[in-house]
C-alpha cells in the first residue's frame, strides 16, 4: 500500500479472521527483551504479546546494529482500555472541531488510537516500542512514544519530512529490522508495529487475519 491506510477505512474492517488461537506470552519472562514501564497497569496486560510476533521481534533485534537493543513500550490492550483510549481522544477532537461530523471525528481519531472492534493492540498484534543504546538510552527518534498527531505536529508519522536526519536514519534501523521479520508499521506512528492482524492482513495483501481481538484471562 503505497498511499496512507487509516484504521478507519472499511477495507480494514473487511478483512476476515481465522484466529489461529496462538497464546498471549508475557515477554518479560525474555531477558533479552529490555520492557518499558510507562504504560505498565495494575493486571500486566500491556507486557503481553501472541507468541508469534514475540518470536519475530527477538530475531528482529539480533538484527540491529551492535549497541542498539529494541525498547518495548506496550503490546496487548484489552478491549475495554482500547475502548476507552479510543473514545477520549475523539472527544477530544470533538471538542476541539464542533463542525466535524462523527465520521470525520472516527476517521482523525483512527490516526492516533484504531477503533476498538479492529485494534491490533486488543488481539495482542501489535508492538509499540522504540530503540536504546547499551546504556538504555533512547535513540533519537524525532518524537516521543506516543506522541499525538496535533502534538508533533505531524512529525509522529513514520515518513515525516520535518524530523531531523538522526532520527530519519534510527527510524530506517528500526523499519529494517522489524519489516524484515514480517512486521508492519502503521505509518501516523512510527513506533507502532504489528503482525497477524486485520491491518497486517490488508497490507501484505494477505486473505485473512491470524489474530482477532482477545479478552483478558
Amino acid at each position: 500500500m503505497n498511499e496512507i491506510v487509516l484504521m478507519s477505512d472499511p477495507r480494514v474492517a473487511a478483512v476476515p479472521v481465522a484466529d489461529c488461537g496462538e497464546p498471549l506470552v508475557d515477554v518479560r519472562l525474555r531477558d533479552s527483551l529490555a520492557v518499558d514501564a510507562r504504560r505498565a497497569e495494575p493486571t500486566g496486560a500491556f507486557a503481553y504479546l501472541r507468541e508469534g510476533v514475540l518470536i519475530r521481534l527477538l530475531r528482529a533485534q539480533q538484527l540491529l546494529p551492535d549497541g542498539v537493543r529494541l525498547l518495548f513500550v506496550e503490546g496487548y490492550r484489552p478491549p475495554a482500555l482500547q475502548r476507552r483510549y479510543f473514545e477520549r481522544y475523539a472527544g477530544t477532537l470533538r471538542t476541539a472541531h464542533p463542525d466535524w461530523s462523527p465520521a470525520r471525528v472516527r476517521e482523525a481519531a483512527s490516526r492516533y488510537v484504531s477503533p476498538p472492534e479492529i485494534a491490533p493492540h486488543s488481539a495482542g498484534a501489535a508492538v509499540d516500542l522504540t530503540l536504546v543504546d547499551a546504556e538504555g538510552r533512547e535513540l533519537d527518534m524525532g518524537t516521543r512514544v506516543n506522541a499525538n498527531p496535533e502534538e508533533s505536529h505531524g512529525a509522529c508519522y513514520t515518513d515525516a519530512a520535518t524530523i531531523g536526519p538522526d532520527a530519519r536514519a534510527n527510524r530506517r534501523v528500526l523499519g529494517a529490522a522489524l519489516s524484515s521479520v514480517g512486521l508492519v508499521n502503521y505509518p501516523t506512528e512510527w513506533w507502532h508495529w504489528s503482525y497477524g492482524d486485520r491491518y497486517w492482513a490488508l497490507s501484505t495483501e494477505s486473505c485473512r487475519a491470524l489474530y482477532g481481538p482477545r479478552e483478558p484471562g
